[in-house]
C-alpha cells in the first residue's frame, strides 16, 4: 500500500495557514464568502461553510492562468476572471501541498502590489514548510 499525499483543503486548514502570515485579515462577503485579504486587497476565497465541495478561489500569475484553467477542476473565477482569478471547482483532484503553494503565491502576488511602506511594514515573506498543512 503506497502513502498517498493528502488532497484538498478544508476551510480550517485554509484559515490555520493563511493565519500564520504576516498583515492577513479575514472577513465575510457577499453572503457567506470567507474572504483572505493583505493590506485589504483580496488574494482568496472560499464559502465559509466549505459547500460545492470546498471550492476556492484566488488570484494568480498571468503567465499562469491559461495553464492552469487548462485543468480538470479550474476554471475561471466567475466575476474575477479579467483579474486573473481562478475558481478551484474540485479541489480534491489536487495535493493539499499544492493548494497551499498556489494560495501562498497569491498572497506573494497581492502583497507585491502593496506600498513599499506597507511591505516593509509587514516583515519577511512567509514559506511553506514541506510536510505542514
Amino acid at each position: 500500500m503506497t502513502d498517498q499525499p493528502p488532497r484538498g483543503i478544508t476551510v480550517a486548514q485554509l484559515q490555520r495557514l493563511c493565519s500564520r502570515w504576516p498583515g492577513v485579515t479575514r472577513d465575510i462577503k457577499w453572503g457567506d464568502n470567507l474572504v483572505f485579504s493583505v493590506g485589504d486587497k483580496m488574494f482568496a476565497m472560499t464559502h465559509a461553510d466549505g459547500r460545492e465541495g470546498g471550492r476556492l478561489a484566488f488570484k494568480v500569475a498571468d503567465e499562469r492562468f491559461l495553464e492552469l484553467t487548462d485543468l480538470p477542476g479550474i476554471i475561471p473565477a466567475p466575476y474575477l476572471a479579467r483579474m486573473r482569478w481562478v475558481s478551484v471547482t474540485e479541489p480534491r483532484r489536487f495535493a493539499t501541498a499544492e493548494l497551499q503553494a498556489l494560495i501562498l503565491d497569491a498572497y506573494t502576488l497581492i502583497r507585491a502590489r502593496l506600498t513599499k511602506k506597507l511591505q516593509s511594514g509587514l516583515g519577511p515573506l512567509p514559506v511553506l514548510k514541506a510536510g505542514k498543512p
